[in-house]
C-alpha cells in the first residue's frame, strides 16, 4: 500500500474531470489552434473554453488570461516582463523575504542585471508589514511582488492593502497565487492586483501549465519571442492538452471550493490537534489566523526532520522545512525569515491535506508521526527488540546520507585543517601536512606503522553487505599506502531505539568476512548511541619506511591508472530512491564491496609513484590532491575512464548527490574542461565514491602492463591519464587522449 499522502502543497493529482477533458485532445482533436479549417477551430475553441473557465474562477475577463508553461513562467513573465517594459520609469523592485525560488531567484538575477531590489522583511508569523512596504516604496519603483500565501506554513499576505499602497504610489503589484488558487477565493478585483501568477498543478490540473492573470492597460514585455500566439505575449503552439486540464480544474475548483475548503481545513485541524496532543512541545509555524485552509508547519523539538521523514517515509509523504547535511545545517529560508529558533527549525515538516485526505488517514498518520517522534528523541523507548528479521530492514531509510558523501565538503576541511599545527615529531612520515589517506609513524628503520579511520552512514540497504563495504573502505587507506594491514577496531554509531542489534550484528558480521579475506582480525572497538546507524573501523598496517606510498609522488612522464569504475555515488542515491536497476544496483555493490588488495599487491612488480584510493572526494577530488601534492599538471581522457554501465543514465535524470556537486565546485579552481564535456560528464567524473579503486601514478612505459595485470585479474583497470609536467596542480579533462 503506497504512503498516506499529505503533500499537496508539493502537488496534486490530476482530477477526473480534468483527465476526461483532456482525453480527446490525446487522439483525435489533435488540430493547431492558429489553423483555420475544422481540426484548428476545435482546439481553438477549447482553448477560448479554458481560458474562459479559469477567468470564472479568478474573476477576470478572459482576454486578462495568457497561458504559461507553469507557475515559474508566469512569475517570470510578470516580473521581468513588467520592469522591463517599465525600465524608463524607474529600476526598484520590492519582494519579501518568504518568496518561492520562481520570484526570488527572478528578483536575483534581476539585482545582477542592474535592478534595485529591496527585501522586505517578515513578522514571526510570516506576514509582511504594510508599513514597511510603505516606507520601502521610492520614485523609483515599479514593481511590488508578494505572494498571496505562502507554501510552507500557509500563511496569507494582506494582498488588497499591499496593492493599494503600491499602487497608490505608482507601483505595480504582482502576486504569487500558485498555493492559493483553488483553496480560498482568489478574486483580481478584490485582491487590487495588476498581476497573479497561477500553476496548473496545484489544484488538480495538469503538471506543466500555467497561467498569468494581466489587468487591462498594463504592459509586459513578452519574455518567448516568435510569432504572436497568447495575444502576443507568448510564442508557441498553444499545449491544447493541458490548457484543457487546467481549464477543467479551474471549474470544478470554482463549483466546489467551499466544500474542499472546509473539508481541508477539517482534517488538517485533526491532524493538529492529534500531534500538539501526543507532542506538547511542537510548535505550529505561520498565521494560525491567516492561514491556508489546508497547510500545517509543525515543529518537533529534539528531532532532525529529514531523519523524521525517512522514519516515516514508508507510511506518510510530507516534506521538511530544514535539512541537515554534514558540512551545514539548511534551514528554509522562510523559517529563518520568520526567526523560528532553530532547535525547533530542525525539526520542522510540513503537512499539506487534500480534497481526498481521508479522517482515518490522518489518525493513522497522526499514530505514525508521533511514534516516530518518541523513537528519535533522546529518552525514546526502542524501536524494535532483538530477533527482528533483518533482512526487512532498508538502512538507507535511516540515514539522509549515503557514504562517503557524507563527507565534510573537502574545501571546508581544508580550511579547518589549514588552522592547525603540524606534528615535529620526525617519526612522523606521513601526517597532517599532506592529504595522504593514512597516517605514517616510523617505529624502528625498517617498520613503520600505518594507521586509518574510516566510517561513514549505510550506502545499501542490507546490514551485511553495509558493514561488508564499510570494511572494504576503511582496508583500502592502508593498501593506498603500500602497506599490510595488520588489524582494525569497530567503530559504531548505532540507532538502538530506531533498529533492532540483530541489525547491528549483521553489519559486524558483515565487516568480519570482509576483514578475513583481506586477512585481518577485528579485535575490538567503540560504540555510540547516535540517530544514524555509523559503521567503519580504525585499521593498524605495517609497511618498510622506505616503501610507504604518498600522494604526494607523482612525476613527469607518469601515467595514471584507475583500477575500479567510477559512478557509486549516483548509483546510491538511485538505490536510495528506488529508481536503480537491479543489475545497475548489483554492479555497484560488487565494486564497493571489492578489496582494493589485488591492486595494490600487484604494484610489487612496478615503480609507482604516487598512489591514492578514489572515494568521497571523487576521481578528480582525490586527483587534485595527488596533483597539488606533487606540484605537477595532468591531463584525463574522460572516454578512457571507466564508469559503471547505466550512470550516465541515472546522471541524465539528474540523480546526482550534493557530495557529487561539491567535489565538482572544489575542484573546479584548478580545471580546464574540455568544451566537448557535457554537465554530466562532469558530474560523473566528480562522483562521491564509496570504496572506490586505486588511483596510481607510475611511469608510462609501466601503466598499461600494470593495467593489463590487473585486468587479466578481474579487475577493470585502464590508463586514463598522464602526468603532462611540473605545476601548480591544474587538471586538463579532455574528451578523449
Amino acid at each position: 500500500m503506497p504512503p498516506i499522502y499529505l503533500d499537496f502543497n508539493a502537488t496534486t493529482p490530476v482530477s477526473h474531470e480534468a483527465a476526461e477533458a483532456m482525453r480527446p485532445y490525446l487522439e483525435e482533436r489533435f488540430g493547431n489552434p492558429s489553423s483555420s479549417h475544422w481540426y484548428g477551430v476545435q482546439t481553438k475553441q477549447a482553448i477560448v473554453a479554458a481560458r474562459g473557465q479559469l477567468a470564472g474562477l479568478l474573476g477576470c475577463a478572459p482576454e486578462e488570461i495568457v497561458f504559461t508553461s507553469g507557475g515559474s513562467e508566469s512569475n517570470n513573465l510578470a516580473i521581468k516582463g513588467a520592469v522591463f517594459a517599465s525600465r524608463a520609469r524607474g529600476n526598484h523592485i520590492v519582494t519579501s523575504a518568504v518568496e518561492h525560488p520562481a520570484v526570488s531567484e527572478v528578483c536575483a538575477w534581476l539585482a545582477r542585471n542592474g535592478f534595485r531590489v529591496t527585501t522586505l522583511p517578515v513578522n514571526g508569523e510570516g506576514r509582511v508589514s504594510p508599513a514597511d512596504l510603505e516606507a520601502a516604496l521610492t520614485p523609483e519603483t515599479v514593481l511590488v511582488s508578494v505572494m498571496h500565501a505562502n507554501n510552507e506554513v500557509g500563511t496569507i499576505q494582506p494582498i488588497a492593502e499591499l496593492a493599494a499602497i503600491a499602487r497608490g504610489r505608482g507601483a505595480l503589484f504582482h502576486t504569487d497565487a500558485a498555493q492559493s488558487v483553488g483553496k480560498i477565493p482568489v478574486r483580481v478585483d478584490d485582491l487590487g492586483v495588476d498581476l497573479l501568477s497561477v500553476a496548473g498543478h496545484k489544484f488538480y490540473g495538469p503538471k506543466g501549465i500555467g497561467a498569468l492573470y494581466i489587468r487591462r492597460g498594463v504592459s509586459v514585455d513578452k519574455l518567448i519571442h516568435g510569432a504572436d500566439h497568447e495575444a502576443n505575449m507568448r510564442a508557441g503552439t498553444e499545449n491544447i492538452l493541458e490548457i484543457v486540464g487546467l481549464g477543467a480544474a479551474a471549474a470544478a475548483a470554482t463549483r466546489d471550493l467551499d466544500g474542499n475548503s472546509a473539508h481541508m481545513r477539517t482534517l488538517r485541524d485533526r491532524l493538529e490537534e492529534g500531534l500538539l496532543a501526543a507532542v506538547p512541545d511542537a510548535r505550529v509555524n505561520g498565521d494560525r489566523k491567516h492561514r491556508l485552509p489546508n497547510t500545517l508547519s509543525i515543529s518537533f523539538p529534539l528531532v532532525e526532520a529529514n531523519t523524521l521523514l525517512d522514519e516515516i517515509g514508508e507510511d506518510v509523504a510530507a516534506s521538511a522545512g530544514a535539512a541537515c547535511h554534514t558540512d551545514s545545517i539548511d534551514v528554509s529560508v522562510v523559517l529563518e525569515a520568520m526567526k523560528v529558533p532553530v532547535e525547533y527549525a530542525m525539526g520542522t515538516i510540513r503537512f499539506t491535506t487534500g480534497r481526498s485526505t481521508t479522517a482515518a488517514e490522518i489518525d493513522a498518520a497522526i499514530e505514525t508521526v508521533t511514534a516516530a517522534v518518541a523513537r528519535l528523541r533522546p529518552d525514546g523507548a526502542p524501536a524494535c527488540v532483538p530477533g527482528a528479521a533483518t533482512e526487512e530492514v532498508k538502512l538507507t531509510r535511516f540515514t539522509h546520507g549515503l557514504g562517503c558523501a557524507c563527507k565534510l565538503r573537502p574545501q571546508d576541511l581544508e580550511k579547518v585543517l589549514a588552522g592547525l599545527p603540524v606534528p615535529t615529531d620526525p617519526n612522523v612520515l606521513v601526517g597532517t601536512a599532506t592529504a595522504d589517506d593514512a597516517a605514517v609513524y616510523r617505529i624502528a628503520d625498517d617498520i613503520a606503522i600505518v594507521q586509518t579511520v574510516d566510517f561513514f552512514t549505510p550506502i545499501v540497504d542490507d546490514p551485511r553487505l553495509f558493514g561488508a563495504i564499510a570494511a572494504a573502505n576503511s582496508l583500502s587507506d592502508i593498501y593506498a599506502m603500500g602497506a599490510r594491514p595488520l588489524f582494525g577496531l569497530n567503530i559504531v554509531a548505532f540507532p538502538d531505539k530506531r533498529l533492532s542489534l540483530d541489525v547491528l550484528r549483521a553489519i559486524l558480521e558483515g565487516a568480519l568476512e570482509k576483514a578475513a579475506e583481506a586477512g585481518v582480525s577485528v579485535i575490538g572497538g567503540h560504540t555510540i548511541e547516535d540517530n544514524e546507524p555509523k559503521y567503519g573501523l580504525a585499521v593498524t598496517g605495517v609497511a618498510h619506511p622506505d616503501t610507504v606510498l604518498r600522494n604526494s609522488g607523482a612525476k613527469p612522464g607518469d601515467a595514471l591508472v584507475l583500477t575500479k569504475p567510477i559512478g557509486t555515488g549516483i548509483i546510491a542515491t538511485a538505490m536510495k530512491r528506488g529508481v536503480a536497476e537491479p543489475a545497475v544496483a548489483g554492479r555497484a555493490i560488487e565494486v564497493m564491496s571489492a578489496l582494493n588488495r589485488a591492486a595494490a599487491e600487484a604494484l610489487d612488480g612496478f615503480d609507482a609513484h604516487a598512489c591514492t584510493d578514489v572515494t568521497g572526494f571523487g576521481l578528480m577530488g582525490h586527483l587534485k590532491e595527488m596533483t597539488e601534492g606533487s606540484g605537477v599538471d595532468v591531463e584525463v581522457w574522460a572516454a578512457a575512464v571507466p564508469v559503471i554501465p547505466g550512470v550516465r543514465e541515472l546522471a541524465l535524470a539528474d540523480i546526482i548527490p550534493g557530495g557529487t556537486i561539491n567535489n565538482h565546485e572544489f575542484v573546479s579552481p584548478v580545471m580546464d574542461w574540455d568544451e566537448g564535456l557535457s554537465r554530466i560528464d562532469r558530474m560523473i567524473l566528480c562522483d562521491a565514491q564509496t570504496s572506490g579503486g586505486l588511483l596510481v601514478a607510475l611511469p608510462e612505459d609501466q601503466a598499461e602492463r600494470y593495467a593489463a595485470s590487473l585486468r587479466a585479474a578481474g579487475l577493470e583497470a585502464a590508463v586514463i591519464g598522464r602526468v603532462t609536467g611540473a605545476g601548480t596542480g591544474r587538471i586538463s579533462a579532455k574528451k578523449q587522449e
